[in-house]
């Protein structure tokens, strides 16, 4: 199923994507947030296991393409993480740094909540953050989630969006990471 917005075209990744997708899951920069593939065979690896994930879900990270160039810029989406599993329907979303700051990952989120909330029924999303990447916290924000708690051996802040507004679980108190 391919998805257009505004400005992105938001499709299931193509062996033919590996490429440029790795240009952005590759790059030191564009992934200093979060764990980076090494290689081509590693970013491959990762498209492939989300796929099968879409089989099994219905839902997986989309290649994203600007529509102004028909350049991809990114990749994200609604996903079970088959790389850390457990933590049930998340959203996430990593852009080329030539393409930051310009809304696309806002735009990508509002997709994820309205794809969650009308068509999938989903009773609850969550997402990740670094807690130095304010940026990544403020889109989440903007689109409904909630600070839960931090996540230590992750080096992540979590945070909650449900369909009912309500937070799955308390702020914990004894976090040694600093909160939103």
């Amino acid at each position: 199923m391919e998805i257009a917005t505004a400005r992105l075209i938001l499709r299931p990744p193509r062996l033919a994507d590996v490429p440029a997708l790795f240009a952005v899951l590759g790059d030191a920069q564009a992934m200093r947030w979060t764990r980076i593939d090494a290689s081509l065979r590693e970013c491959r690896r990762r498209i492939v296991a989300h796929e099968r994930r879409r089989r099994i879900d219905g839902y997986a990270p989309w290649t994203v393409v600007a529509k102004a160039d028909q350049r991809i810029i990114g990749w994200g989406g609604l996903y079970q993480d088959p790389f850390e599993p457990g933590w049930g329907p998340e959203v996430g979303y990593v852009f080329a740094p030539d393409r930051w700051g310009q809304g696309f990952a806002s735009e990508l989120v509002g997709v994820c909540t309205t794809l969650a909330d009308d068509v999938l029924r989903l009773p609850e999303l969550r997402g990740f953050a670094h807690p130095e990447n304010i940026a990544s916290r403020r889109v989440l924000e903007k689109a409904g989630f909630g600070f839960v708690r931090a996540v230590p051996e992750m080096n992540r802040l979590l945070f909650r969006r449900g369909l009912d507004g309500a937070l799955a679980f308390p702020p914990s108190p004894r976090s040694t990471m600093s909160p939103p």
